[in-house]
């Protein structure tokens, strides 16, 4: 889609659309596939007061809605992302998507003591962590120590070095019971190859490695699902393979009453307050998301084997 706010009406999944909150606070980074590095160079329009007042807008519209909160780093700064967790009722599962760094002014410690003060309001810390390490990272037992639930994320990005063994990143988890999500660099993500099989190379060594259980998906994005076991434990882990579209809209005209709609999967609030409907810059009316339109959410389930998906 352009930039330009469409004139067709909103329609998202019940619920609502996951609400993205961009922190206004930059991290130490520069991972390479990171797409928002750039609005982060100049932080003077950042408003953490705008912000609070745009996810109370969005509680009043979809109080049952999730939050996801991004950045830049939401735990550099947590006295900032306390005042926005505070604001947002237990009605909402909240997400936290981390590089869990190594950070110079505030320890491991005190980040996991926020997180055990804050551990019935979020839902699930998402840490980054790659084959190629790009930041100073906390230590694994660290991360295993978060009092909530956690998942490893690692995006393939480009030529992701098939002579590393992705058995044995997944085991470095897996021994601590941490769930992996490998990721597809969703910046290479089209409609054509969202459910690519045969052609995906990374989806290929993965089924070398470890045992497809079945797959989950809708029009944006999907999970490919396996499992693996883990000898250091004697026990079977999950793990999944992430693949997603670089844009959150889709729009369809409605079969049976004939209206075309922009179906929103996601908004953000973007570090001065401001609303998007997609991840390209296209700014979101609210007033009209306002009188959004549900449907049914069209996650979908393929079973290969059902008794180990449930197992």
């Amino acid at each position: 889609m352009n930039n330009d706010i469409s004139k067709n009406p909103y329609k998202t999944r019940e619920g609502g659309c996951t609400c993205t909150v961009f922190v206004p606070y930059d991290c130490n980074n520069n991972c390479p596939f990171c797409v928002n590095k750039k609005e982060y160079a100049d932080t003077s329009s950042f408003s953490l007061k705008k912000i609070i007042s745009s996810i109370k807008l969005i509680n009043e519209i979809t109080p049952k809605c999730d939050f996801v909160f991004t950045g830049g780093e939401p735990l550099a700064n947590l006295n900032s992302l306390q005042m926005m967790l505070d604001v947002i009722p237990r009605t909402h599962n909240i997400y936290i998507n981390t590089t869990f760094p190594v950070q110079s002014n505030i320890s491991g410690e005190q980040v996991l003591n926020f997180i055990d003060t804050n551990k019935d309001k979020i839902t699930c810390v998402n840490i980054s962590r790659h084959i190629q390490p790009y930041i100073e990272e906390s230590p694994d037992e660290l991360i295993s120590r978060i009092p909530t639930r956690k998942r490893i994320n690692c995006v393939l990005y480009k030529n992701y070095n098939r002579d590393n063994k992705l058995y044995d990143f997944a085991n470095r988890f897996g021994r601590l019971q941490i769930p992996i999500q490998f990721r597809y660099d969703y910046t290479e993500t089209t409609i054509q190859n969202l459910y690519e099989i045969d052609n995906d190379p990374i989806l290929q060594d993965l089924m070398k490695h470890f045992t497809y259980i079945g797959l989950d998906g809708c029009r944006m994005r999907n999970g490919f699902h396996f499992k693996y076991y883990i000898n250091e434990i004697n026990k079977w882990q999950r793990m999944t393979y992430h693949k997603t579209l670089p844009y959150s809209t889709i729009t369809e005209k409605d079969e049976k009453d004939g209206i075309t709609y922009d179906i929103l999967y996601d908004i953000l609030i973007k570090q001065n307050g401001d609303f998007h409907s997609d991840w390209t810059n296209v700014p979101l009316d609210i007033e009209k998301y306002k009188k959004v339109k549900f449907e049914p959410y069209d996650l979908k389930f393929i079973y290969k084997n059902e008794k180990e998906w449930v197992d």
